[in-house]
């Protein structure tokens, strides 16, 4: 009897693998790659589960979608670290199968399968806003991108007694020659935005430009005398910026910082991602990626305003700082490859999915594979719920990746293990080449070593980050999305990002032993 009980059992295992393996087959050659990712691997899930829907009426969706969700649970913990790629192959799939919804009937469905909230270690980090008062920032800009820029500005800047100085115009629309360069803006205007910003948490200053004849570079580098004339005590940085450059983490920033002794003369930035520019304008800090000046180097920089404001001609105002600098010191640009100016173009998925700690990003307004841009200060929320985890990649398993605000990837074809994860993706197009120069790629310099780029639909199978919401205290919502092809209905993956110490309407108990 038990000879042949073992024999049974072996034949149905020998079925069973011949079954699976012919609709492994099956599904690579003729269903859509969107039903192939969930089912990849054994699910485990929990039964059903009742999900109030109502929050996917705003995004407009072609109905029916496949739809599929999971709570996370962050927990604080002293010995956790964000690695360049966090392996879970123990927690199983990241999701349950998927699952066809509609919402013309009601906002209530029945998940019939869902799993138990998944539980990640992230480091123990401080709910208080970090002290940045040792650095100044600098911005110049009109009075409507400003306005535009606050909601950015409001994901890295306010309550950290940083100081912001901003010279604003109305615009430079102006005839080439007329005597102003630019229509000032109206004070009351000027007046108004400033009390507006500063009650939200900026200690923001509006000035006018310095004089009523500067182009935009004189503005620009203008904003060295504006913050070293208005220096404090414990200023040991000034640090210029545009509207769109923003800081992940003002934590690491100001950690980084720390490595430098601001008492001796120190010029900080990061160099251009595309080589063509670099070796067109020099090896200087550009400005949309930060560009920090030490206070004992800004000090010479004020005391030569003039001469460098009269000697310069470019057209740019981090070329005019570079060139004050090289003029009156042997001072040269320590590059930090974390902040990213991002002179690429196209689809930047290969930067934002690198693992990298990045320090800043910037032109993410626009552009990208559809022209929309990239929502930073929507992307940005999770961090609130995990500190420094924007952009952590974790991995599940041998075939999916999770970039925390950005995308969710699989990969069918030998899964992620045929990937070097510590090369970034070649997704954007190639820059502009310059003749004889051995960095063939046009970025090795800045963003190597890389690999070749995927192909969307077979190799990789991307789903975008679409919306990002705040749902409760201590509670974030991220909608992942990716286009039905070929027929397929269009794909909706949630993620319910709470901390342990939530208390909103759906607590769960830790199940981890302790």
């Amino acid at each position: 009897m038990l000879l042949r009980a073992a024999i049974t059992a072996l034949v149905c295992l020998l079925s069973l693998t011949s079954v699976i393996f012919v609709a492994r087959l099956y599904r690579s050659d003729n269903v859509s790659s969107t039903e192939w990712v969930p089912t990849f691997r054994a699910q485990k899930n929990v039964g059903a589960c009742a999900n109030n829907l109502d929050w996917l009426q705003p995004l407009e969706l072609t109905y029916p979608i496949k739809f599929a969700r999971r709570d996370i649970i962050v927990h604080p913990a002293p010995e956790a670290k964000r690695l360049s790629v966090t392996k879970l192959d123990q927690d199983g799939p990241l999701f349950p199968d998927f699952q066809s919804v509609h919402l013309s009937d009601s906002f209530q469905i029945k998940l019939d399968q869902c799993k138990d909230p998944l539980n990640l270690d992230i480091p123990h980090r401080s709910t208080r806003p970090v002290d940045a008062a040792h650095i100044t920032f600098g911005i110049s800009t009109t009075l409507a991108r400003l306005d535009e820029s606050i909601p950015s500005l409001l994901r890295w800047l306010p309550n950290t007694k940083a100081k912001l100085f901003v010279i604003v115009i109305k615009d430079d629309e102006v005839p080439e020659d007329a005597e102003d360069r630019f229509h000032p803006a109206d004070s009351t205007d000027m007046s108004d935005l400033q009390e507006r910003m500063r009650k939200l948490g900026l200690d923001v200053t509006l000035v006018p430009p310095l004089s009523k004849h500067d182009w935009f570079s004189q503005r620009y580098f203008s904003l060295v005398r504006v913050m070293y004339e208005n220096r404090q005590p414990g200023t040991q940085w000034i640090s210029l910026i545009d509207d769109d450059t923003f800081f992940l983490s003002m934590p690491s920033l100001v950690e980084r910082l720390s490595e430098f002794d601001p008492s001796q003369q120190y010029y900080v930035g990061g160099l251009s991602e595309d080589w063509w520019s670099v070796a067109r304008y020099g090896l200087m800090g550009f400005g949309g990626a930060g560009v920090f000046v030490s206070i004992a180097l800004a000090e010479v920089v004020n005391a030569k305003h003039e001469d460098c404001q009269e000697r310069s001609h470019t057209s740019a105002g981090d070329i005019r700082l570079r060139e004050c600098i090289s003029w009156h010191t042997r001072i040269k640009l320590t590059n930090i490859l974390d902040l990213h100016q991002i002179d690429i173009h196209n689809d930047l998925s290969g930067i934002y999915e690198s693992g990298h700690r990045i320090l800043s990003l910037h032109h993410w307004k626009g552009g990208g594979p559809d022209g929309k841009g990239y929502p930073l200060h929507r992307m940005h929320l999770v961090a609130d719920i995990c500190g420094d985890c924007f952009l952590q990649r974790w991995q599940f398993g041998d075939d999916m990746l999770l970039v925390n605000g950005f995308s969710i990837a699989s990969y069918p074809h030998g899964g992620v293990k045929r990937l070097d994860l510590e090369k970034m993706e070649e997704t954007w197009d190639h820059p502009s080449v310059v003749d004889g120069s051995l960095n063939e790629n046009g970025v090795d310099h800045a963003l190597g070593p890389t690999r070749p780029k995927l192909k969307l639909g077979e190799e990789k199978i991307q789903y975008r980050l679409l919306d990002s919401t705040v749902v409760a205290e201590g509670a974030v919502r991220q909608v992942y999305f990716r286009a039905g092809v070929a027929g397929d209905h269009d794909s909706v993956l949630e993620l319910s990002w709470r901390s342990q110490h939530d208390t909103g309407t759906m607590p769960t108990p830790d199940p981890r032993p302790h």
